[in-house]
């Protein structure tokens, strides 16, 4: 698959990012994919990381990886992310996961759009983070 033109706009009429993020992402794609939202499950249903926000972020993106990797892409072709984080307590440690994997993700920083969102709960009660995906195939 040929990479995906991509543009990151963070232009100086808004605010810059508060986080690893991206105001919008522009590009020009033959097809999009909708991941569903993914949690903190291994490939066998187990949860990983019981009470652990960070572990469950990485493993959500684990997911994420994979899902991409079987549509021929990668999270190069991301384009935004929706994050649901259960109480305002899972913000730190979902930023602290995020900032580790991130790097290895996204190496040259064209981070996609994201919204967050602080929501009472999920539809199972052990699972603290939540994210769908939109990426963007050549």
């Amino acid at each position: 698959m040929p990479p995906l033109e991509r543009e990151t706009l963070n232009p100086d009429s808004v605010a810059t990012p508060l986080g690893t993020y991206s105001n919008a992402v522009k590009v020009n794609a033959a097809s999009l994919l909708y991941i569903a939202g993914q949690v903190g499950v291994d490939p066998q249903g187990n949860l990983v990381g019981p009470g652990d926000v960070g572990a469950q972020t990485q493993q959500v993106f684990r997911n994420i990886g994979a899902i991409l990797e079987s549509a021929g892409a990668s999270f190069s072709n991301v384009l935004e992310f929706t994050t649901y984080l259960v109480g305002r307590e899972s913000v730190q440690p979902y930023m602290t996961a995020r900032t580790e994997v991130f790097p290895t993700m996204f190496p040259a920083g064209d981070y996609p759009a994201n919204t967050l969102l602080i929501i009472s709960g999920l539809v199972r009660d052990d699972l603290l983070v939540e994210i769908k995906a939109v990426a963007a195939l050549p």
